[in-house]
């Protein structure tokens, strides 16, 4: 393992993040979620970001231990052509989605970076707004996604401990540990206007997990200060393969970990995917989470076909329709939005927004 970089050791700034992340901590959970909802409402007003994942392509080359695409599952393996991309997409807005995050594995010759970038400009003549979470890619072929028309990227350290990093991942690309942690400042340099990181919660130690994570983002927003950031909190699913966490994270400490991110970071976006069950969903809407996935498939052609008995690359929790999403957080108060920018927007970054 290559020496890790020095922005990821302890930093001067975090005295408080780890205290807010500590089971006997000084802070109460009503205290730091007062603080949070706060800030939320300032920074964000009573909005609610909407998007949904298109997954592509279930082809992977790696041999995560923990995931339901593994290259050694017997999943049955197939990608959408860009005829069927474009029926997806159309369901997709039918149920009035304007924003998709589109999803691949790891680089194959079946999804290949040609294969990616056709598909992003698909679906940009269709949304208003495109992001990725596939492969590590280089500053090049960044560039040319942005001009394809994806706006950022998605990419988890899945685990920031290199030692159970390089057991989890047990063959293939992804086995490269430093690769993957320098891919968000490659897209950045490459011209995406944002970067989405989280860690895959219960591979490792939860609060070391979030601290690392926590020195990343402060890493990317000193280099990158005009790049939008957001952070993810994945907890694992079941999934093919019936993989079991060594380190569960509970309610109420994935709740802390939401409040710390949004008080040490009031700035950046915090996401919460389908992943979780619609009570914590809800509770979690208007206290510190600014942006959802709705109406989810993790299956590959699972909008145009909802019936499909497949297996998808995890189980889905909240599986309320679009509609009734909504309507959930309108009781809250909280409006749902589906676009709030224009085409213009898509395109990459020049240099100097970059650094």
């Amino acid at each position: 393992m290559n020496q890790l970089p020095e922005w990821l050791s302890a930093g001067r700034d975090e005295t408080r993040f780890r205290a807010m992340l500590l089971p006997d901590s000084p802070y109460t959970l009503e205290q730091l979620a007062a603080e949070s909802k706060a800030l939320t409402l300032r920074r964000f007003g009573r909005t609610m970001s909407l998007y949904a994942p298109l997954y592509l392509s279930n082809h992977c080359s790696s041999g995560c231990a923990y995931c339901g695409f593994a290259s050694d599952r017997k999943t049955p393996r197939r990608r959408l052509e860009q005829e069927e991309i474009r029926k997806e997409l159309d369901a997709m807005k039918r149920l009035a989605i304007s924003d998709v995050l589109l999803l691949t594995g790891e680089r194959t010759r079946a999804a290949d970076f040609d294969y990616l970038r056709d598909s992003v400009a698909t679906a940009a003549a269709k949304m208003q707004r495109v992001s990725v979470e596939a492969f590590p890619m280089s500053v090049a072929e960044y560039r040319e996604l942005a001009d394809a028309g994806c706006t950022g990227i998605t990419i988890y350290q899945e685990t920031y401990n290199p030692l159970s990093y390089g057991e989890l991942h047990r063959w293939g690309p992804k086995k490269n540990y430093r690769e993957r942690l320098e891919t968000p400042a490659r897209a950045l340099e490459g011209g995406m206007k944002s970067v989405g990181l989280g860690v895959l919660l219960g591979l490792a130690d939860p609060q070391e997990e979030a601290l690392l994570l926590y020195r990343h983002l402060l890493h990317l927003g000193r280099t990158y200060w005009r790049a939008g950031l957001s952070v993810s909190f994945p907890r694992i699913r079941p999934q093919t393969g019936s993989y079991q966490p060594p380190f569960p994270v509970s309610d109420h400490l994935l709740a802390r970990m939401i409040f710390a991110f949004r008080i040490a970071l009031p700035d950046v976006e915090l996401v919460l995917s389908t992943r979780e069950s619609p009570a914590f969903r809800d509770g979690m809407a208007g206290l510190g989470i600014t942006r959802m996935s709705i109406a989810s498939r993790t299956t590959v052609g699972g909008y145009s076909d909802p019936e499909s008995v497949e297996r998808g690359q995890f189980d889905v929790f909240d599986d309320r329709s679009a509609e009734l999403f909504c309507d959930a957080l309108r009781e809250k108060n909280i409006e749902p939005v589906f676009k709030n920018w224009e085409h213009t927007y898509n395109g990459p970054s020049s240099p100097e927004m970059a650094t």
